[in-house]
Formats: structure tokens, sequence, C-alpha cells
């Protein structure tokens, strides 16, 4: 079975199918999903939809993107939030400086240290999202040595993976390691320990080749296993296992 680890089915762009996409995925071979929140009523949809499904998780917190009226009660229902049963990390939280509409880097490095410190408090790990903000969330980070976490859809360096693994944290690659022009990352996975790889859609962005600009969703994972397989030289069976498996321990799901 795949896992896909990070989907945002809490999405608009799941609202004519939703149920019927989710409840479909264990008879097309995706047997856990975690869906991580963006804002704090994404992060209670999450929630919900984790109840529902016995193959779905979440996780909890407010993207970068959304941060710009962030007031500390946000924090409170986080944490909140983060205490029922199905929730297995803090995230979607991050740095993103791609968009100059973008609240202000300030700001969303105030946002990203209060959820590090909620999940150092309760023990969890975090979802990062970085785009064009490398050396700042590593900055981030390494203020935090006491959590771990994923860095998804990873686009930093070769050097940044090392520093990251050595902190004991693990990549996520998506789609994006499909597309023609991609550069950075499939030399990042040929040099990362499979044992510190995840695989996700980011579900309904960034659809895999040959679906890119469509709706992604979880069917779609295989094709990132598929890819990883044949960058690291191994079958799609065993990108497959490895990366179930150390998806369940990251999240710690039985």
């Amino acid at each position: 079975m795949l896992f896909d680890t990070h989907a945002h089915y809490d999405d608009e762009a799941f609202d004519a199918d939703r149920a019927e996409l989710l409840a479909s995925m264990p008879g097309r071979g995706v047997g856990l999903i975690v869906n991580p929140g963006c804002t704090v009523k994404s992060s209670r949809t999450a929630v919900s939809l984790a109840e529902a499904f016995p193959h779905v998780y979440a996780a909890v917190g407010i993207h970068p993107e959304n941060c710009a009226d962030f007031a500390p009660v946000h924090m409170d229902e986080i944490r909140a939030l983060a205490g029922r049963d199905k929730v297995v990390a803090i995230g979607e939280i991050g740095l993103d400086y791609y968009w100059p509409e973008n609240p202000p880097r300030a700001l969303q490095q105030q946002v990203l240290r209060a959820h590090m410190a909620l999940a150092q408090e309760l023990g969890l790990p975090v979802i990062i999202h970085d785009r064009e903000a490398h050396a700042d969330c590593l900055a981030v980070v390494r203020e935090f040595p006491a959590v771990t976490g994923v860095f998804h859809c990873y686009s930093g360096s070769v050097e940044m993976a090392r520093e990251l693994l050595d902190r004991g944290w693990m990549l996520s690659f998506n789609g994006a390691l499909t597309f023609k022009n991609a550069r950075r990352a499939p030399e990042v996975v040929a040099e990362i320990p499979m044992d510190r790889l995840m695989i996700e859609t980011d579900a309904p962005y960034l659809a895999p080749v040959p679906y890119r600009g469509k709706r992604n969703n979880s069917g779609y994972v295989h094709l990132v296993a598929e890819k990883i397989a044949e960058i690291k030289g191994l079958s799609a069976e065993e990108v497959e296992q490895i990366t179930w498996d150390n998806g369940r321990r990251f999240f710690r799901i039985a």
C-alpha cells in the first residue's frame, strides 16, 4: 500500500466529490493519507475528515500564506485541535517568500516559531513549507533542536538536506519530481538514504506527469514512487514499502 503523507482534501477543489474520492483510495492502493490544515478553519476540517475516514489522519497549523490576521488566540485553537486522537503533526507551517503579496517575513517567522514551540511542548513532529526561504527556515530549525519534522515538497540543496538529516529530519517529494525541468530534487533524492524519504501528492496541486496541470489526488502518488525507484535503481514495490514504513514511523501510526 501507498502512503500519501501530504494532501489537502479540505480544499474547495474537492467540494464536488470529496467523500467519494477519499472512500475510493484504499481500493486504489492508497492505505494512508495525512491531511494538513493551513488555517484554523481548514485544520478543523482536516480533523473532521480524519475522524470520518479510517485511513485519513490530520495535521493542524497555519500556513505562512494565511497568517496575515494571526492572533495568539489562534494558537490556543491549534493546541486544542492538536489534542484530538487522529492528529499526528503540527502543520502545514513554514515560510513562503515567493509571492510579494504574502504576509511580512517577520510575521511569518513569528508564526512559525509559535508553532515550533507548540510542537516542542506537545512532542509532535512538524510539516514545513519552505518556498524561497531556505536560509531562514533552517535558522528556525536550529533554534528548536528538540523538534523534528519533514520538509514537504523539498526544494533545498543537497547541503541543506544533509544538515536536516543530521538533525533527524525527513524529506518528502511529490509530483514536481517528475517534471522535465526538475533538477535539484532528483539530485537530492539520489543523495539521501531511503529511510529518510517520504512521498506525497500535495493534492490538489502539483499533479505528476502525465497529469501535470490537472487536479491532483492521492491515486497519483504511485507515480512519485515510480520516479524515485527510477532514480534509486529500485523497484517501485520496494519504494512503496519503504516509504509506507517511513511514513508510519514518522507519524507514529501503528
